[in-house]
């Protein structure tokens, strides 16, 4: 979710569910403790609760860049372990790290001793030629030796040479009923499946499976209140926020104004919010007011409010 789950699209996601666990895309470790990009930690105080998703290989490192997450406020440091990018790659961390087992343990066992808040791991289920149902319980367990509670499991392996990272998230086939035969192998670990998951529906089915939680990456984007509308109330037995994604296109204005009183542009916002009304009658036309106005200079929350009406306009013409 690397230049996507940035700020305002976490703002977004608070909005919908005050529940859901949110994640920062993911951050290096080089770039906060060598580069000094301490921006990278901003985010807004409603967003809690919000993880700091890490990348890197170098303990040390990973222990100063969980301590930066923990002073700059988040709730959880996680260290990705599936992502399968290019850059990635070359900088011997993510999926790759995979192979690495020993490695990964060490890196999780300084970040905890580093930091009072709880640390986790998101991981594939093998990578390359890998076997899936050798190298995940192996991978588990060191985890676990090392003091691990929390992982998550994206049921996929990662194909380092010879997919895209965008192929790297369809091809590969799913495998949840390894990440099922991991729960009941490793009882005491908090264990959370992500990969492929398009559905509350589907959430709600692994939750009640036993799995003890379900991360959603790119529908939880394309289609936000389709995964988070009734997030809180089907899986907390909380009340909706909100209870239309027009009542959350309008929460979303006095952030706005904060955003381009701030200078800031407002395509930098509502382009997290081109998916809110998907599936809905004039999503379309939505989409694009927003895309076509929103990058104009000195555009402002007129905008979403004319994006609003066209929406509107268009769904009852078509009644």
């Amino acid at each position: 979710m690397m230049d996507w789950t940035d700020r305002h699209c976490r703002y977004l996601h608070r909005l919908i569910s005050r529940q859901a666990l949110l994640y920062t895309e993911m951050v290096t470790s080089s770039a906060l403790v060598r580069g000094g990009a301490v921006h990278l930690l901003e985010f807004n105080t409603e967003e809690h609760p919000v993880a700091l998703q890490l990348g890197g290989s170098d303990p040390a490192e990973l222990a100063q860049a969980a301590r930066m997450g923990q002073g700059a406020g988040y709730d959880e440091i996680n260290l990705n372990v599936g992502c399968p990018s290019d850059r990635v790659q070359s900088g011997a961390f993510g999926a790759v790290l995979m192979k690495s087992p020993d490695l990964v343990a060490t890196c999780f066992a300084a970040m905890q001793e580093a930091v009072d808040v709880p640390v986790t791991i998101k991981c594939r289920i093998g990578v390359d030629d890998q076997d899936p149902e050798h190298v995940l319980p192996d991978f588990l367990r060191r985890l676990s030796e090392a003091g691990c509670r929390r992982v998550i499991v994206h049921a996929r392996k990662a194909w380092l040479e010879g997919l895209s990272p965008k192929e790297n998230r369809d091809i590969p086939p799913l495998d949840y009923e390894l990440v099922r035969r991991m729960k009941a192998e490793f009882p005491a670990l908090h264990l959370s499946i992500n990969g492929g998951i398009a559905s509350l529906d589907a959430v709600c089915g692994f939750l009640d499976e036993g799995l003890d939680g379900v991360m959603v990456g790119r529908a939880a984007y394309h289609q936000p209140w389709d995964i988070l509308g009734e997030a809180d109330a089907r899986v907390w037995d909380a009340p909706a926020p909100y209870q239309s994604p027009e009542d959350v296109a309008r929460a979303m204005l006095p952030n706005i104004e904060r955003h381009l009183t701030d200078g800031g542009r407002l395509h930098q916002v509502t382009r997290h919010m081109l998916g809110l009304f998907a599936g809905r009658p004039g999503a379309r036309h939505w989409r694009r007011a927003l895309s076509e106005a929103a990058h104009l200079p000195q555009s402002g929350p007129e905008v979403v409010e004319a994006a609003l009406a066209q929406m509107h306009a268009v769904a009852q013409a078509a009644e």
